[in-house]
């Protein structure tokens, strides 16, 4: 059965969807079979991966019309890399939702046939705390919460803790958090060193050791709907990509789940 991991953060701009794309794609060069699943309406993934917006169908489809996920799984540049769509259809559907049975429990439902066929199943979620977030972290075993290195970085994060709580006490009782992974880290600043010791006294034992540098390559990178590591596997923003896959192969190793 796959690992599921709901890369999460109710603010915006924390590179959730930078981390969904290049962590996946570290992980397939890895030899892992990892889905993608978008379920942000904005399809930022989708067409970061080289999905044209609007010209596919995908999970609002799954979600609404019941079509069969495993219909609407389409390949990547990688092998191992897969991807479930996301389009701007997703924007009725969190209101279309409320009137479902188990709302809450609908992607893992829908994940569970094709769950075997993957080792990893990453879920790209909105930059809010809405029904589809909370089906995402319904459906994982584990948090991965990017947060951007500024100065509101610590800023809604106990927030989301205190959700994770609430998730784990009434609809997901096994859900922990993979960690905290700190982005945009600018090393020429103070500041970023102040947000990683920040983040290090409040939360000491969920802090990844990998940091993912504010890099070029990685913002270029999507507008050729590529992952970096196809993009330019040379850069800094590759480096640390393969460096958070390698971290979480090695908590799976040692039984952190």
């Amino acid at each position: 059965m796959a690992k599921i991991i709901a890369i999460t953060n109710q603010k915006g701009g924390v590179g959730k969807t930078t981390t969904a794309i290049n962590l996946a794609a570290a992980l397939a060069v890895a030899d892992m079979r990892v889905l993608i699943v978008d379920t942000d309406a904005q399809a930022n993934c989708s067409s970061g991966l080289g999905v044209v917006k609007g010209t596919v169908k995908g999970l609002y489809n799954a979600l609404i019309e019941d079509e069969p996920l495993q219909e609407l799984i389409y390949n990547t540049e990688l092998d191992n890399l897969k991807l479930i769509p996301a389009d701007n259809n997703l924007t009725g559907a969190g209101i279309e939702m409320l009137e479902l049975p188990e709302r809450e429990f609908l992607l893992k439902k829908l994940l569970m046939p094709v769950s075997e066929q993957f080792d990893f199943i990453l879920i790209d979620s909105p930059p809010s705390l809405n029904i589809l977030t909370l089906n995402g972290m319904v459906a994982a075993h584990s948090v991965l919460v990017p947060i951007q290195c500024e100065y509101f970085a610590l800023e809604g994060l106990s927030d989301l803790f205190d959700t994770l709580a609430r998730i784990r006490r009434s609809l997901n009782s096994g859900l922990i958090i993979q960690g905290i992974l700190l982005t945009m880290f600018d090393e020429r600043t103070n500041l970023s060193d102040q947000v990683r010791d920040e983040v290090k006294n409040h939360f000491p034992n969920h802090l990844l050791e990998t940091i993912i540098p504010r890099n070029v390559r990685l913002a270029e990178a999507p507008s050729f709907g590529k992952p970096v590591l196809l993009y330019d596997i040379k850069s800094k923003g590759a480096d640390s990509y393969i460096k958070l896959a390698r971290e979480i192969l090695n908590h799976e190793k040692k039984g952190i789940r």
